[in-house]
């Protein structure tokens, strides 16, 4: 399809980031592109296995344990994310082709500036979840090699060799070989790599989906300009009302493909975050017990992607479901008073769906707002509480 600025604008980096996995929606859905999801996904499975046999089997301390654990549920939402990508790619060709559209037929400067404004939300989202996510990866790779002793942190001049000191610690599965400094150094570039990969699946997949669903709140926000200014220059206002009240429908259906795509894994991603918020709260806590700054550091680091990722989620679901109710009261501010009678019965329709706005939905039933945001954050705060308290005694 034929781009402009404004569409390399909004779409460039989300292609980047999601064309090496399989799942960008315009891209041809081949074989190639199929490959690629299967050796993502397959590759993060791989990983999730050997980090659950390390977990059951491996001799490693609790710190590690508990990263292992917090990895491994990252990993299982990345490849349902990679799932469901591929499941409903029907729902965001559709989406993303729409919104090439409407770029394509920007006719004022008002709109252009909203369309502008909603892309660059989408980016600024997609910016600071990665940031955080590769920061997060890289301090998992420079943990081994930075030892802290007390207050102190020392920097290892010499690599060590052994497979508790990888990235992801293999205690289990490599414990009984000795590991040389080039086969150390190759698994450690090989385990990065998998940590960048899961980041690029579960934050790059998650950009992609929220700079999307920004895009149709600012159609909505546009929608709501043109319902405010009907009636004002129209020629035939049944027409244009009929133009806008399809417009409005088309919106809410490309709102439900979108929920339909992250239902399932967004209801899962609900439920590890906060087994993970209390996972890393705990690693927390013990860090300062032994005043461990690199380890301080690094829950700090993750626990931020976390919270950030679970935050612009609640975000944009409260945007969305705050633009689609207040289609209601821009219409209302239209001369609906001077309307024909008929007129008047479907601006009345209108206002009766738009009461009933597309929310997005964890499992089809839990509704994500910033108010869930608070709860997940009361809740894993309360759950923490405790095995605080386990801790002291």
């Amino acid at each position: 399809m034929t781009w402009n600025d404004d569409v390399a604008y909004a779409m460039t980096p989300f292609k980047l980031l999601t064309l090496p996995l399989g799942v960008w929606p315009l891209q041809k859905y081949n074989t190639f592109a199929l490959i690629r999801s299967i050796i993502s996904g397959s590759s993060l499975t791989a990983m999730m296995i050997m980090l659950f046999l390390e977990i059951v089997f491996g001799s490693s301390d609790v710190y590690i344990k508990l990263d292992a654990l917090m990895l491994m549920f990252c990993n299982v939402l990345s490849v349902l994310k990679i799932l469901s990508f591929r499941i409903y790619a029907n729902n965001m060709i559709r989406n993303f082709t729409s919104a090439i559209n409407d770029y394509l037929a920007i006719d004022n400067k008002k709109k252009h500036a909203i369309m502008r404004q909603h892309a660059f939300i989408g980016r600024m989202i997609s910016c600071s979840i990665l940031f955080f996510a590769y920061l997060a990866s890289t301090i998992f790779c420079l943990v081994p090699i930075i030892a802290g002793d007390g207050g102190d942190i020392q920097v290892n001049i010499s690599i060590k060799n052994q497979a508790s000191d990888l990235p992801v610690p293999l205690t289990w599965s490599l414990g009984s070989y000795h590991l040389s400094a080039n086969l150390f150094f190759v698994i450690s570039i090989v385990q990065y790599f998998l940590l960048v990969l899961n980041s690029n699946c579960n934050c790059g997949s998650d950009s992609l989906f929220l700079a999307i669903t920004t895009h149709v709140c600012g159609q909505m926000e546009i929608l709501k300009m043109e319902f405010v200014n009907y009636g004002v220059e129209s020629k035939n206002i049944f027409e244009d009302f009929s133009k806008l009240a399809s417009r409005h429908r088309y919106l809410m259906e490309h709102a439900e493909l979108l929920v339909e795509v992250i239902s399932f894994v967004l209801l899962v991603q609900m439920l590890f975050s906060c087994l993970i918020i209390c996972l890393i709260g705990f690693q927390f806590i013990l860090a300062l017990k032994s005043h461990d700054v690199v380890m301080i550091t690094k829950t700090i680091t993750v626990m931020g992607a976390l919270l950030l990722q679970l935050f612009f989620y609640s975000f944009v679901g409260d945007y969305l479901k705050c633009q689609m109710e207040d289609i209601a009261q821009s219409i209302y501010s239209c001369n609906w008073y001077c309307f024909p009678l008929k007129l008047m019965r479907n601006v009345l329709f209108v206002i009766m769906r738009s009461q009933q706005p597309v929310q997005l939905l964890a499992g089809r039933f839990f509704v994500v707002t910033i108010e869930t945001y608070m709860t997940i954050l009361k809740s894993s705060l309360s759950y923490l509480s405790v095995l605080r308290v386990m801790v002291d005694t």
